[in-house]
C-alpha cells in the first residue's frame, strides 16, 4: 500500500470496533527499513488508552488495518495502572475497553 505521509497528519484513528482513539500528529519512519514504524497520536480518548500524564501515544504501524478517510487499527485493551504498580509493585489489571 502506497500513501503520502502528509495525508496521515490530522486523520482520526478508530479501532475496528468503532472506538475513537485520537488524531495523528506525527509519523515515525524507520529510515533503514524504509517503512512507517508508528503513528504519534494526541488528544487520546481516555477510554482507549490510559496515558497518565503523557501527552499522547505511539501506535505501532503493524496495528493499522486500513487507511482512507480515517485510520482503522486493531482493537486494543486498555491498561489500568493501580497506585501500587506506579510505585513499583504489580497489581494492575487488563480490561477490555469495549463492553460486549
Amino acid at each position: 500500500m502506497e500513501i503520502e505521509l502528509s495525508s496521515l497528519y490530522g486523520q482520526e484513528i478508530y479501532t475496528d470496533r468503532g472506538v475513537y482513539v485520537g488524531r495523528i500528529e506525527d509519523v515515525n519512519v524507520d529510515i533503514t527499513e524504509k517503512r512507517v514504524s508508528g503513528l504519534a497520536v494526541r488528544d487520546i480518548n481516555p477510554n482507549a488508552f490510559d496515558t497518565g500524564d503523557k501527552a499522547g501515544v505511539i501506535i505501532p504501524y503493524r496495528w493499522v488495518i486500513a487507511i482512507g478517510d480515517i485510520v482503522l487499527i486493531k482493537h486494543v485493551r486498555k491498561r489500568l495502572v493501580s497506585k501500587e504498580e506506579e510505585e513499583g509493585s504489580s497489581g494492575g489489571e487488563e480490561v477490555n475497553t469495549n463492553e460486549e
